[in-house]
């Protein structure tokens, strides 16, 4: 969802404003990625944490849960806020936006940061909903404020409309939010879903948030690990290319967190089925959910690797007619998606863990790309390879990755894939 959204802001911006613009958002970008990583990750770990309670027909427990999740994210939106108003222009800054980007970044990251209890409630909500088995509806929760988003992007951010640019952008992103939440809010008051929210459960429960903190940690360092690891990037990015190189990765970036979608579906689709089956010792279920899942990714992963590979120009000419800028785009998406393919395989792998409620596996999994070996590649190999080296980083990291993945699962094969019991 956060992918679409802001590959659509992108397009409609770089029409409006150009390459300075999007090297503003791709420096925006990490920081939207943190604060909605903590939904994201408040919503995984009660996801499970939930679809296990349910399985073993807990469902007074599961109410008490949902309650100290909405607190969570009251507790976020609070947070962002602060955030939006006293430090957004340093994070920005460190970051790697420069003076002529920098205004770019901020105009569109403030209504984010101040409007967001709608985009956190709506994205951590909806995870919670798969975890009961309404995906229809958490598809239609997704679908409708994002074509919604498209529509009123252009009128906001053009001159036709009402001409605001690159802070247009991020305002239509809040009402999109919005018009999701209440959408979500009427499930909920409809008695659609098996949890309601009750006032008297909206509190801080300590062990409560310590299980949907451990189970959700992990999601919140994959993605968080790489916005912090943005600032490395970007650095690399200007020192050794310039604003142009910045840009271009930008939207390869966009390119690559689209493409990821339908994984990190999968792997959220999978997630509460696979815990909920556990909690009802349902293994054999849990066991084709898990084999299904992976067969599913690495087809995904092939087509999209196939797709970059022969029509990278044609990605990059959708934000910009430069062809400086496609041509520097289009390496760089060829050289970032050359491994692409084994990439769902940690992805899933990591849902495991989460879903068996065993989080310092899934954390390994979520550290070891990101920090443990994208960091030092994309330090060492510039040096060798000027700033080609830092793309060159993203494929070797992910076959790394990919081969701690499969040790894990092939340790555990026996428990997890068979019978999805080990400790």
């Amino acid at each position: 969802m956060l992918a679409l959204y802001n590959l659509v802001d992108m397009f409609y911006i770089s029409l409006a404003e150009g390459v300075d613009a999007v090297a503003g958002l791709t420096v925006s970008f990490p920081v939207m990625m943190i604060v909605m990583t903590l939904a994201a990750s408040v919503g995984v770990g009660t996801a499970s944490v939930i679809a296990r309670r349910l399985g073993e027909e807990r469902i007074d427990e599961s109410n008490k849960i949902f309650g100290t999740f909405i607190f969570l994210i009251l507790l976020i939106s609070v947070v962002s806020i602060l955030v939006g108003i006293f430090l957004l222009d340093h994070l920005l800054i460190l970051f790697g936006a420069t003076e002529n980007i920098i205004g770019y970044a901020s105009a569109y990251m403030l209504p984010i940061l101040l409007g967001f209890v709608f985009v956190s409630f709506s994205m951590a909500t909806n995870i919670v909903i798969r975890a009961e088995g309404n995906a229809k509806f958490a598809m239609y929760a997704t679908i409708i404020p994002a074509i919604i988003n498209i529509i009123i992007d252009p009128i906001l951010i053009f001159d036709f409309g009402f001409g605001l640019g690159v802070m247009g952008a991020g305002i239509a992103t809040v009402i999109s939010q919005g018009i999701m939440s209440i959408i979500i809010l009427i499930y909920y008051h409809k008695g659609y879903s098996a949890l309601t929210i009750l006032l008297q459960n909206i509190r801080m429960k300590v062990s409560t948030i310590k299980e949907i903190v451990a189970i959700g940690f992990p999601t919140f360092m994959h993605t968080a690990s790489f916005s912090i690891i943005a600032i490395l990037i970007n650095t690399m990015l200007i020192k050794y290319g310039g604003d142009m190189h910045l840009a271009a990765y930008g939207v390869a970036q966009r390119v690559i967190a689209f493409a990821i979608i339908p994984i990190n579906g999968v792997m959220q689709g999978m997630l509460p089925i696979v815990g909920y089956n556990y909690g009802a010792q349902l293994y054999e279920r849990m066991r084709k959910t898990i084999w299904l899942s992976f067969r599913y990714v690495v087809f995904t992963s092939i087509v999209v690797v196939l797709l970059v590979q022969l029509f990278p120009e044609y990605a990059m000419s959708i934000f910009t007619s430069d062809p400086e800028f496609i041509k520097i785009g289009s390496n760089a998406m060829k050289i970032i998606f050359s491994l692409y393919f084994v990439v769902g395989v940690q992805i899933i792998a990591g849902g495991i863990y989460q879903a068996l409620g065993k989080p310092k596996q899934a954390l390994i999994l979520s550290l070891s790309r990101q920090v443990f070996f994208l960091v030092p590649l994309v330090i060492i190999l510039p040096i060798y390879f000027g700033v080609y080296g830092v793309f060159i980083a993203f494929p070797i990291a992910d076959l790394l990755t990919f081969i701690l993945a499969s040790y894990m699962l092939y340790r555990d094969r026996v428990t997890i894939l068979v019978k999805g019991i080990n400790e």
